[in-house]
Protein backbone atom coordinates (compact mmCIF):
# COMPACT_ATOMS: atom_id res chain seq x y z
CA UNK A 1 0.00 0.00 0.00
CA UNK A 2 1.60 3.36 -1.04
CA UNK A 3 2.46 5.15 -4.01
CA UNK A 4 4.28 2.70 -5.11
CA UNK A 5 3.03 2.45 -8.96
CA UNK A 6 4.01 4.17 -11.80
CA UNK A 7 7.62 4.55 -10.74
CA UNK A 8 8.76 8.66 -10.78
CA UNK A 9 11.81 9.71 -12.65
CA UNK A 10 13.41 11.06 -10.01
CA UNK A 11 13.97 7.14 -7.94
CA UNK A 12 16.75 6.69 -10.71
CA UNK A 13 18.90 9.57 -8.74
CA UNK A 14 20.17 8.94 -5.66
CA UNK A 15 17.15 8.64 -3.07
CA UNK A 16 16.85 8.87 0.89
CA UNK A 17 14.63 6.99 2.85
CA UNK A 18 12.77 7.66 6.35
CA UNK A 19 11.17 4.99 8.62
CA UNK A 20 8.47 4.84 11.90
CA UNK A 21 5.71 3.39 12.92
CA UNK A 22 2.62 4.00 14.74
CA UNK A 23 0.68 1.96 17.26
CA UNK A 24 3.15 0.32 19.24
CA UNK A 25 2.20 0.22 22.37
CA UNK A 26 -1.99 -0.03 22.37
CA UNK A 27 -3.55 -3.37 23.04
CA UNK A 28 -6.07 -3.00 20.17
CA UNK A 29 -5.49 -2.61 16.47
CA UNK A 30 -2.80 -2.65 14.37
CA UNK A 31 0.92 -1.86 14.34
CA UNK A 32 2.05 0.30 11.54
CA UNK A 33 5.23 0.64 9.94
CA UNK A 34 5.12 3.66 7.45
CA UNK A 35 8.04 5.07 5.22
CA UNK A 36 8.37 8.32 3.09
CA UNK A 37 11.25 8.26 0.36
CA UNK A 38 12.28 11.53 -2.27
CA UNK A 39 15.12 12.20 -4.08
CA UNK A 40 18.63 13.93 -2.55
CA UNK A 41 18.26 17.01 -4.09
CA UNK A 42 14.64 17.19 -2.88
CA UNK A 43 15.82 17.56 1.08
CA UNK A 44 15.40 20.65 1.37
CA UNK A 45 12.55 21.03 -0.35
CA UNK A 46 11.32 18.47 2.25
CA UNK A 47 12.59 20.78 5.60
CA UNK A 48 10.43 23.41 3.93
CA UNK A 49 7.20 21.03 4.44
CA UNK A 50 6.29 21.37 7.86
CA UNK A 51 6.73 17.84 8.90
CA UNK A 52 6.92 17.22 12.24
CA UNK A 53 7.01 14.25 15.00
CA UNK A 54 3.09 13.11 14.31
CA UNK A 55 2.99 12.70 18.17
CA UNK A 56 3.21 16.72 18.36
CA UNK A 57 0.30 17.63 15.67
CA UNK A 58 -3.62 17.31 15.99
CA UNK A 59 -5.42 14.85 13.76
CA UNK A 60 -6.57 17.16 11.42
CA UNK A 61 -2.53 19.21 11.08
CA UNK A 62 -1.53 15.34 10.08
CA UNK A 63 -4.76 14.47 8.14
CA UNK A 64 -3.95 17.66 6.06
CA UNK A 65 -0.15 17.17 5.58
CA UNK A 66 -0.59 13.60 4.50
CA UNK A 67 -2.99 14.77 1.79
CA UNK A 68 0.38 17.13 0.79
CA UNK A 69 2.78 15.05 0.47
CA UNK A 70 0.14 12.03 -1.17
CA UNK A 71 -0.40 14.87 -3.72
CA UNK A 72 3.38 15.62 -4.12
CA UNK A 73 5.21 13.78 -7.17
CA UNK A 74 8.91 13.95 -5.57
CA UNK A 75 7.65 11.89 -2.68
CA UNK A 76 6.81 8.27 -2.26
CA UNK A 77 5.81 6.58 0.46
CA UNK A 78 4.54 3.27 1.26
CA UNK A 79 2.97 1.27 4.79
CA UNK A 80 2.95 -2.02 6.25
CA UNK A 81 -0.28 -2.43 8.43
CA UNK A 82 0.37 -5.49 11.40
CA UNK A 83 -2.46 -6.65 12.23
CA UNK A 84 -3.54 -7.34 15.78
CA UNK A 85 -3.74 -11.54 15.36
CA UNK A 86 -0.72 -11.63 13.16
CA UNK A 87 1.21 -9.70 16.36
CA UNK A 88 -0.45 -12.15 18.99
CA UNK A 89 -0.14 -15.08 16.70
CA UNK A 90 4.26 -14.27 16.85
CA UNK A 91 4.12 -13.35 20.46
CA UNK A 92 2.74 -16.25 21.81
CA UNK A 93 4.32 -19.33 18.99
CA UNK A 94 5.91 -21.81 20.47
CA UNK A 95 9.21 -19.65 18.92
CA UNK A 96 8.39 -16.56 20.12
CA UNK A 97 9.13 -13.68 18.13
CA UNK A 98 9.05 -10.46 20.37
CA UNK A 99 8.18 -6.97 19.19
CA UNK A 100 11.11 -5.27 18.57
CA UNK A 101 11.86 -8.09 15.67
CA UNK A 102 8.57 -7.81 14.05
CA UNK A 103 9.34 -4.31 13.77
CA UNK A 104 12.91 -4.74 12.55
CA UNK A 105 11.33 -7.34 9.94
CA UNK A 106 8.65 -4.92 9.55
CA UNK A 107 11.68 -2.04 8.41
CA UNK A 108 13.35 -4.35 6.42
CA UNK A 109 10.50 -5.42 4.30
CA UNK A 110 9.74 -1.40 3.53
CA UNK A 111 13.17 -1.38 2.50
CA UNK A 112 12.84 -4.67 0.17
CA UNK A 113 10.08 -3.08 -1.28
CA UNK A 114 11.14 0.01 -2.16
CA UNK A 115 14.63 -1.20 -3.55
CA UNK A 116 12.57 -3.85 -5.92
CA UNK A 117 10.05 -0.99 -7.28
CA UNK A 118 14.12 0.32 -8.98
CA UNK A 119 14.02 3.21 -6.23
CA UNK A 120 18.11 4.30 -5.79
CA UNK A 121 18.03 4.45 -1.68
CA UNK A 122 21.34 5.38 -0.74
CA UNK A 123 20.43 6.75 2.90
CA UNK A 124 17.97 5.39 4.81
CA UNK A 125 17.00 7.17 8.00
CA UNK A 126 15.33 5.18 10.97
CA UNK A 127 13.88 5.84 14.31
CA UNK A 128 15.12 3.23 16.76
CA UNK A 129 13.80 0.21 18.11
CA UNK A 130 15.80 -1.32 20.70
CA UNK A 131 19.94 -0.93 20.48
CA UNK A 132 20.50 1.76 18.05
CA UNK A 133 24.01 0.33 16.93
CA UNK A 134 22.86 -3.37 16.89
CA UNK A 135 19.87 -2.15 14.91
CA UNK A 136 22.29 0.15 12.59
CA UNK A 137 24.49 -3.11 12.23
CA UNK A 138 21.55 -5.54 11.21
CA UNK A 139 20.13 -3.20 8.58
CA UNK A 140 23.80 -2.35 6.96
CA UNK A 141 24.49 -5.85 7.13
CA UNK A 142 21.44 -6.86 5.42
CA UNK A 143 21.67 -3.84 2.88
CA UNK A 144 25.79 -3.03 2.86
CA UNK A 145 25.17 -0.72 -0.01
CA UNK A 146 23.29 1.79 1.68
CA UNK A 147 23.99 4.10 4.69
CA UNK A 148 21.77 3.95 7.88
CA UNK A 149 21.13 6.52 10.32
CA UNK A 150 18.66 4.90 13.44
CA UNK A 151 18.29 6.99 16.42
CA UNK A 152 16.33 7.67 18.77
CA UNK A 153 13.22 10.56 17.95
CA UNK A 154 14.77 10.23 14.88
CA UNK A 155 10.70 11.65 13.99
CA UNK A 156 12.00 14.87 15.94
CA UNK A 157 15.31 15.26 13.79
CA UNK A 158 14.79 14.16 10.69
CA UNK A 159 12.09 15.77 8.27
CA UNK A 160 12.29 12.53 5.92
CA UNK A 161 11.26 10.37 9.17
CA UNK A 162 8.47 12.96 10.10
CA UNK A 163 7.28 12.80 7.37
CA UNK A 164 6.98 8.82 7.08
CA UNK A 165 5.51 9.43 10.87
CA UNK A 166 2.84 11.07 9.55
CA UNK A 167 2.20 8.25 7.17
CA UNK A 168 1.97 5.52 9.70
CA UNK A 169 -0.19 7.27 11.83
CA UNK A 170 -2.58 8.63 9.84
CA UNK A 171 -3.20 5.16 8.40
CA UNK A 172 -3.44 3.74 11.80
CA UNK A 173 -5.64 6.05 13.05
CA UNK A 174 -7.96 5.75 9.84
CA UNK A 175 -7.78 1.79 9.98
CA UNK A 176 -8.89 2.18 13.59
CA UNK A 177 -11.88 4.79 12.59
CA UNK A 178 -12.95 2.32 9.48
CA UNK A 179 -12.46 -1.16 11.72
CA UNK A 180 -15.36 -3.48 10.86
CA UNK A 181 -15.96 -5.79 13.94
CA UNK A 182 -16.28 -9.29 12.38
CA UNK A 183 -17.79 -10.54 16.11
CA UNK A 184 -21.85 -10.22 15.52
CA UNK A 185 -22.49 -10.44 19.01
CA UNK A 186 -25.52 -7.92 19.59
CA UNK A 187 -23.91 -5.72 22.75
CA UNK A 188 -20.74 -5.01 20.33
CA UNK A 189 -19.83 -1.14 20.18
CA UNK A 190 -17.05 0.74 18.72
CA UNK A 191 -16.35 3.00 22.20
CA UNK A 192 -13.50 1.92 22.73
CA UNK A 193 -11.34 5.02 23.09
CA UNK A 194 -7.52 5.32 22.28
CA UNK A 195 -6.63 1.42 22.41
CA UNK A 196 -3.73 2.64 24.83
CA UNK A 197 -3.68 0.34 28.27
CA UNK A 198 -3.82 2.90 30.69
CA UNK A 199 -7.31 5.01 28.78
CA UNK A 200 -10.32 4.32 30.64
CA UNK A 201 -12.60 3.80 27.96
CA UNK A 202 -10.26 1.23 26.36
CA UNK A 203 -10.48 -0.71 29.50
CA UNK A 204 -13.83 -0.05 29.81
CA UNK A 205 -14.56 -1.88 26.38
CA UNK A 206 -12.00 -4.69 27.52
CA UNK A 207 -13.52 -5.54 30.00
CA UNK A 208 -17.28 -5.57 28.66
CA UNK A 209 -15.80 -7.46 25.26
CA UNK A 210 -14.37 -10.46 26.98
CA UNK A 211 -15.96 -13.66 26.42
CA UNK A 212 -16.01 -16.36 28.91
CA UNK A 213 -15.18 -19.02 26.11
CA UNK A 214 -14.01 -17.10 22.79
CA UNK A 215 -11.67 -14.79 24.55
CA UNK A 216 -11.57 -11.27 22.72
CA UNK A 217 -12.50 -9.66 19.34
CA UNK A 218 -10.08 -9.60 16.71
CA UNK A 219 -9.31 -6.03 17.24
CA UNK A 220 -7.53 -7.11 20.09
CA UNK A 221 -3.67 -7.88 20.78
CA UNK A 222 -4.75 -10.52 23.21
CA UNK A 223 -0.52 -11.23 23.89
CA UNK A 224 -0.89 -8.19 25.78
CA UNK A 225 -0.47 -8.52 29.33
CA UNK A 226 -3.22 -5.43 29.78
CA UNK A 227 -5.56 -8.79 28.94
CA UNK A 228 -4.50 -10.98 31.57
CA UNK A 229 -6.15 -9.62 34.31
CA UNK A 230 -9.77 -10.15 32.28
CA UNK A 231 -9.33 -13.98 31.96
CA UNK A 232 -9.96 -14.54 35.49
CA UNK A 233 -13.20 -15.50 34.96
CA UNK A 234 -12.40 -17.32 31.98
CA UNK A 235 -13.92 -20.58 31.42
CA UNK A 236 -11.42 -23.60 31.37
CA UNK A 237 -11.04 -25.82 27.99
CA UNK A 238 -9.92 -29.04 28.13
CA UNK A 239 -9.00 -31.77 25.47
CA UNK A 240 -8.55 -35.29 25.23
CA UNK A 241 -4.92 -36.48 24.53
CA UNK A 242 -3.49 -39.74 24.17
CA UNK A 243 -1.25 -40.78 27.57
CA UNK A 244 2.84 -40.24 27.09
CA UNK A 245 4.51 -43.26 28.36
CA UNK A 246 8.06 -42.26 29.84
CA UNK A 247 9.96 -42.39 27.03
CA UNK A 248 7.85 -39.40 25.37
CA UNK A 249 5.92 -41.60 23.22
CA UNK A 250 2.13 -41.69 22.88
CA UNK A 251 0.13 -44.72 22.89
CA UNK A 252 -3.21 -45.53 21.88
CA UNK A 253 -4.60 -48.17 24.76
CA UNK A 254 -8.01 -47.85 25.09
CA UNK A 255 -9.08 -45.96 28.58
CA UNK A 256 -5.72 -44.38 28.73
CA UNK A 257 -6.55 -41.23 27.91
CA UNK A 258 -5.89 -37.73 30.17
CA UNK A 259 -6.83 -34.15 30.16
CA UNK A 260 -4.56 -31.52 29.18
CA UNK A 261 -5.84 -27.98 29.86
CA UNK A 262 -5.26 -24.94 28.02
CA UNK A 263 -5.73 -22.00 30.46
CA UNK A 264 -5.71 -18.42 29.61
CA UNK A 265 -4.47 -18.08 26.20
CA UNK A 266 -1.54 -20.17 26.09
CA UNK A 267 -0.05 -24.19 27.11
CA UNK A 268 0.27 -24.02 30.76
CA UNK A 269 0.72 -26.72 33.71
CA UNK A 270 2.22 -29.00 31.24
CA UNK A 271 5.49 -30.29 30.49
CA UNK A 272 8.03 -29.46 27.58
CA UNK A 273 7.79 -32.81 26.41
CA UNK A 274 4.46 -33.10 26.30
CA UNK A 275 4.05 -29.75 24.76
CA UNK A 276 6.12 -31.26 22.06
CA UNK A 277 4.41 -34.07 21.32
CA UNK A 278 1.09 -32.75 21.59
CA UNK A 279 2.45 -29.87 18.87
CA UNK A 280 3.35 -32.72 17.11
CA UNK A 281 0.01 -34.00 15.95
CA UNK A 282 0.88 -37.64 17.37
CA UNK A 283 -0.37 -37.07 20.74
CA UNK A 284 -3.58 -35.50 19.31
CA UNK A 285 -6.80 -36.95 19.87
CA UNK A 286 -8.69 -40.14 18.03
CA UNK A 287 -9.47 -37.45 15.00
CA UNK A 288 -5.76 -37.25 14.03
CA UNK A 289 -4.94 -41.02 14.95
CA UNK A 290 -8.08 -42.89 12.90
CA UNK A 291 -7.26 -40.47 10.21
CA UNK A 292 -3.23 -41.37 10.34
CA UNK A 293 -2.12 -37.60 10.61
CA UNK A 294 0.78 -36.29 11.84
CA UNK A 295 2.62 -32.81 11.14
CA UNK A 296 5.59 -33.35 8.98
CA UNK A 297 8.98 -30.84 8.78
CA UNK A 298 10.73 -32.12 5.81
CA UNK A 299 9.01 -33.13 2.63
Amino acid sequence: MGSEIPLPKWASEPCMMGIDEAGRGPVLGPMVYGCLYCSLSYQRTLSSLNFADSKTLKEEKREELFENLKADDSIGWAVDVIDPRELSAKMLKKSKINLNEISHDSAIGLVSRVLNLGVLLTEVYVDTVGDAEKYKMKLSERFPAIKFIVAKKADSLYPVVSGASIVAKVTRDRTLRDWVLEETAENMHRNFGSGYPGDPETKAWLRHHVHPIFGFPTLVRFSWGTCTSYFKDIVEVLWESDKMDEDGSSTSTRGSKRQMKLASIGFTGVKRKSEEIESSGKGRCKFFQARKLEQLSHF
